[in-house]
């Protein structure tokens, strides 16, 4: 099955047909970025230099990142179709059904520089913002589309009838504070009376362990779907022990979808691994997360 042109690639009809005549191996070559599976869709993957001098620091747990890096980096390819990309299970060693949880949005140009500016230690903090901002409300209109939507019919001006959808109620969001808080107004933006809850985890100094100091939600949130917000995932400590505080509250992990913009590969797998009906939605794996991210965000640096 031949590969498909890059998305930023105009072909014609005739180079089209020059290029099949081509061969695989060229066609590789010009558009590294994308591969075809066997089902037919068309895969991107994401291929990540190492931090340089100057760059990022990696994480603490970036040495146990994907399974055979070979220290070119994580990648992790994604479709470019409508809805979120799941990750391979190769990428993070886990089983099939527990890598399915995993979600990333298809990946673009604009997505990209949003996440660069994000990464650049020389960004404005108004820069910052507003990237982290536009990033933000793509990841939480993502995540809204993963709630349910049931069939509705309404009348037109004109007097026609309309097949359509409605949002079902019965949903509320939670941030894991501070960095969390970030996302509250982009999901406000587009659900205007929504509920947010809020918990407070911060490490202990000595053991270096998550702990819960804080939470507060709404009484019936064992009824509801939460949108569980924390826009960098490190460790997956403090979520795991953020969804720990949810489940003792009556929450079932299966409608916890965990909104986030940047993880790393041990920190998507630890929470899998802990919680695997849990849904992740982000736009990155990669093993160096900008862990600047809160600090910069509400002009603390």
């Amino acid at each position: 099955m031949e590969t498909m042109p890059c998305h930023n690639q105009r072909v014609s009809s005739a180079d089209a047909s020059r290029q099949q005549q081509a061969g695989a191996t060229d066609r590789d070559q010009d558009c590294s970025e994308q591969s075809v599976t066997g089902s037919g869709v068309v895969s991107r993957q994401l291929r990540f230099s190492e931090p340089g001098p100057g760059g990022d620091s990696p994480s603490p747990d970036s040495s146990s990142c994907c399974s055979g890096s070979g220290g070119g980096g994580c990648s992790c390819s994604g479709s470019n179709g409508g809805g979120p990309d799941t990750a391979p299970s190769p990428t993070l060693d886990l089983p099939a059904a527990a890598a399915s949880r995993l979600k990333l949005l298809p990946m673009n140009d604009q997505i990209r520089e949003l996440q660069t500016i994000i990464r650049d230690r020389t960004s404005s903090r108004g820069d910052f913002v507003f990237s982290a901002d536009r990033l933000i409300r793509l990841v939480v209109e993502e995540g809204l589309n993963q709630l349910p939507y049931t069939e509705c019919t309404v009348t037109t001006p004109t007097g026609y009838k309309y097949e359509g959808v409605k949002f079902e109620k019965g949903n509320c969001g939670v941030s894991i504070m501070r960095s969390g808080e970030a996302m509250e107004q982009g999901l406000r933006d587009c659900c205007r009376s929504i509920r947010i809850g809020k918990i407070l985890i911060q490490s202990d100094e000595d053991t270096q362990r998550a702990k819960v100091y804080y939470a507060k939600f709404p009484p019936d949130i064992f009824r509801r779907k939460v949108l569980l917000m924390y826009p960098i995932l490190s460790t997956g400590n403090t979520v795991i022990e953020a969804v720990k505080v949810l489940i003792e509250h009556g929450v079932q992990p299966n409608v916890i979808i965990l909104l986030s913009l940047f993880s790393t590969p041990h920190g998507a797998k630890s929470i899998i691994q802990e919680f695997p009906d849990i849904t992740i939605l982000t736009t990155e794996v990669h093993p160096v997360a900008p862990t600047h991210f809160g600090q910069k965000y509400f002009g603390t640096d």
